[in-house]
């Protein structure tokens, strides 16, 4: 992105370029195409910016929204005074300011930009890219602080002799990005932290790999225990435990494979469909699980178990705890339904297919519509026993049709195709608003693909409605059919959403985005198609009801341009997945086959803002592990692995200082202000212009973090024995100049600034304070492929 590094030689033996020099050098610059805005926010940690939790003290320019929490506006703040120290009252009052203006773009959403720390092979700037014209008054006004900013030889001689050549190095080649340009382009501060859109109105976003080299992979859930594992389902009836780190255990979770009916046929939508963790798993280890079997070439069916977890292994479940609660005769091969989950009533709800081949022809009117029939339902059932009647669960006594003549008491809602994928809102994270929703991607025939909302009793229309049309004309026009069990469709639930088959032609039900990393996605409910491959997005307007769809697309490589980051998929989309911290994910395959070992789980991540770090951390219980980990290995190569080659050498290795040498007399650990971020917290301390007042209420010196450029190896063994044997020379003078030294420790929890500060420039720079809670931590199956 720049032209030139800072360490860059001079232009001439004899550092001083004419006049003519510099002339050539503007018109070249001016006959150089600007190119157009195309980067995005990004941050010294290859991060998108955040809001911090807390105001800032010192850069409060980007308090609203940039690159630092309260604890690096500290640092910089500390590392601002210790300059000042150096300076007297005529220096101060001309270059503070500036300095200030410089030491804070470390906070600017364009961090990365400024300091050319996109490319992560080559070395962080040690001065943000200027422009020439702030770069020449800074160089009139503060040329003396270079060297505190700098261990560069080559910027310090250069700045002490060279206006020209020095804002010629430290400056960009794309004059949007030099400070002050980047606070000036629309392009770039009118939409800071909303999430990246490409010309068409596509949202932006980036993907990162978690688990590969599974067969179909049809589920990924929690068990909701505070271990933070996830469980990946393969069709074929295996089912892992993967843990936080991203390591997966050698042996399975659960193994079906001997009961589960499915084939490696490409589009077998029979298998491993559907499991679901008991709201009390962590106190009752028991799940649910729903798959396809044949039972001695009888006919096939849809089962519904209940299992329990080990009780001598918390990561494999008992082989010999099922218990049967439901089956269902499935007359065809596709069409088979498989979701289960758990609403905030507790109770456990039951998505089936409507039996398979094509326009619902079992009876008269349908499964879907025939409330006698269980398939093209939603059940919904009590799991806490059974009842009378010798099933294994009993009957919500709220259930819509409970008592109703020719209807299964167990029908909660009816009328559905083949919903594939469904999740339960789990609210705002502040308002709690839409919490318990129940969102369901319902599989079309021949025109369109449908989300909907489940409402107790609710009829979604299908055979008579595809989406918003009719498919059926006789069902969807007459509103008094005689048949008891069919109710008047005319009042039919609608779907939130539906797309033509020029979009996709299956469609693969999501989640409605709750986590903590991405704020802008908040409220969106993402989901996807599995043939077309295609994410997509819906947003509500809460005034109206109404929702809109927002087009997802992946990020351009420059968008996307964070280590570890993708911006590619495979295309068929299995389902949606949310961990137990609210994070999305999807599953996809190469190719959809059970024997395919194509199958990857992608994680969603905004690239234009993040939450603010430390937020969104999380307490895990530990998880006891038996047997081996296999470790997370990825195969997608990142936005950052597909360049060929470096752009520019690697780094370079020296010390960075800003102060001078250490005499005897004045023991003070120097602090670089290279444009990492220090891990060490730093005390605060109030800094008064009086050099008296200073030397009164002298702080006790304190030992800094390394930063990113350190010396070499032999370098650091050298510095460490001149040390050793300074400390032995210096040890009794120390002891003796302790005990005499006046040392001032700011509270915990804050700083008090009302001590009188005196000097003949009366400072009146807003003094840092701590806040007064300073917190890191917050409590903040496969379908078949033409579903037809």
């Amino acid at each position: 992105m720049t032209r030139a590094r800072d360490a860059a030689g001079p232009s001439s033996s004899s550092m001083t370029p004419s006049f003519l020099h510099f002339i050539l050098t503007i018109s070249v610059m001016l006959l150089v195409p600007v190119q157009p805005a195309a980067a995005h926010p990004q941050c010294l940690d290859f991060e998108p910016p955040f809001k911090p939790l807390w105001h800032l003290e010192f850069c409060k320019q980007y308090e609203t929204f940039g690159c630092c929490d309260q604890e690096t506006d500290n640092q910089i703040a500390e590392r601002y005074w210790d300059i000042i120290d150096h300076l007297d009252i005529a220096d101060y009052e001309l270059c503070a300011d500036m300095l200030k203006e410089v030491m804070c773009q470390e906070c600017s959403p364009y961090a990365a930009h400024l300091f050319d720390a996109e490319d992560p092979y080559t070395p962080v700037r040690e001065l943000p890219g200027l422009c020439f014209g702030f770069c020449s008054e800074f160089h009139g006004k503060c040329r003396h602080v270079v060297k505190y900013l700098t261990a560069n030889q080559r910027l310090q001689d250069t700045c002490e002799r060279d206006v020209f050549t020095f804002c010629h190095m430290v400056d960009l080649s794309d004059q949007d990005y030099c400070y002050p340009n980047v606070l000036k382009s629309p392009d770039l501060t009118g939409n800071l932290g909303q999430v990246v859109e490409d010309p068409r109105g596509c949202l932006q976003l980036c993907l990162t790999e978690v688990a590969n080299n599974l067969r179909n992979p049809v589920l990924m859930l929690h068990s909701n225990d505070d271990t933070h594992r996830m469980f990946i389902a393969e069709q074929v009836g295996f089912v892992w435990v993967y843990l936080h780190d991203g390591s997966r255990l050698e042996q399975p979770f659960l193994d079906l494979t001997g009961e589960v009916l499915t084939t490696p046929w490409l589009g077998d939508e029979r298998g491993f469909l559907g499991m679901a963790f008991h709201p009390k798993y962590q106190d009752n280890g028991r799940f649910f699980i729903y798959y396809s079997i044949q039972v001695n070439s009888g006919p096939e069916n849809i089962r519904v178990s209940e299992m329990k977890v080990s009780a001598y292994d918390m990561n494999m479940a008992d082989p010999y705890s099922e218990r049967v609660i439901i089956e269902i005769e499935e007359p065809a091969a596709n069409h088979n339904g498989g979701q289960l989950l758990f609403g905030l009533d507790g109770y456990l709800y039951i998505f089936t297919g409507d039996g398979g081949k094509a326009g619902d022809p079992f009876g008269k009117y349908g499964n879907s519509q025939n409330k006698s029939a269980l398939l093209g339902k939603v059940l919904r059932i009590d799991v806490e026993g059974s009842d009378s009647s010798g099933r294994q669960y009993r009957i919500p006594p709220d259930n819509p049709f409970l008592g109703a003549p020719d209807a299964r008491p167990e029908v909660f809602a009816y009328g559905v195709r083949n919903m594939w994928r469904c999740s339960v809102d789990r609210g705002d994270p502040v308002s709690r608003y839409g919490r318990g929703r129940i969102f369901c991607g319902d599989v079309g025939q021949n025109r369109y693909e449908e989300i909907d909302i489940i409402v107790k009793g609710g009829n979604y229309g299908w055979r008579a409605k595809e989406g918003f049309e009719c498919y059926d004309m006789k069902l969807c026009q007459n509103s008094s059919l005689s048949d008891a069990s069919l109710s008047s469709t005319t009042d039919d639930i609608l779907p939130i959403f539906a797309y033509s088959h020029h979009v996709g032609k299956s469609v693969t039900g999501g989640y409605v985005y709750r986590g903590c990393e991405s704020p802008n996605l908040n409220g969106l409910y993402i989901f996807g198609d599995f043939m077309s491959g295609r994410i997509m997005a819906l947003e509500e307007d809460k005034i109206t009801g109404n929702w809109k769809e927002r087009s997802v697309c992946m990020g351009e490589k420059k968008t996307c341009s964070f280590p570890g980051l993708i911006n590619h998929h495979h295309k068929f989309i299995i389902s949606f997945a949310e961990d137990e911290a609210g994070e999305l994910y999807f599953l996809a395959t190469a190719y959809p086959s059970t024997a395919s070992p194509f199958g990857t789980v992608f994680k969603f991540m905004d690239p234009s803002r993040r939450a603010p770090p430390g937020k969104c951390k999380q307490k895990l219980l530990p998880v006891k592990v038996r047997g081996k980990k296999i470790p997370f290995v990825p195969k997608e190569l990142t936005v950052l692995d597909t360049n060929e080659k470096p752009t520019r050498p690697p780094p370079r290795k020296f010390k960075l200082t800003t102060k001078p040498p250490v005499t005897s007399s004045q023991v003070k650990t120097t602090t670089a202000a290279s444009t990492t971020m220090m891990s060490t917290a730093l005390k605060l301390k109030w800094k008064s212009f009086d050099k008296k007042v200073r030397k009164k209420n002298k702080l006790k010196p304190l030992k800094k973090s390394k930063v990113l450029h350190e010396q070499t190896a032999d370098t650091q063994m050298m510095d460490n024995t001149l040390t050793q044997k300074s400390k032995k020379r210096r040890g009794g003078k120390e002891r003796r100049r302790r005990k005499k030294t006046t040392v001032i420790k700011p509270d915990s929890d804050q700083v008090n600034l009302n001590s009188n500060h005196t000097g003949t420039a009366s400072l009146k720079v807003n003094a840092l304070e701590t806040p007064m809670t300073l917190k890191n931590n917050t409590d903040l199956t496969k379908k078949k492929i033409d579903r037809k």
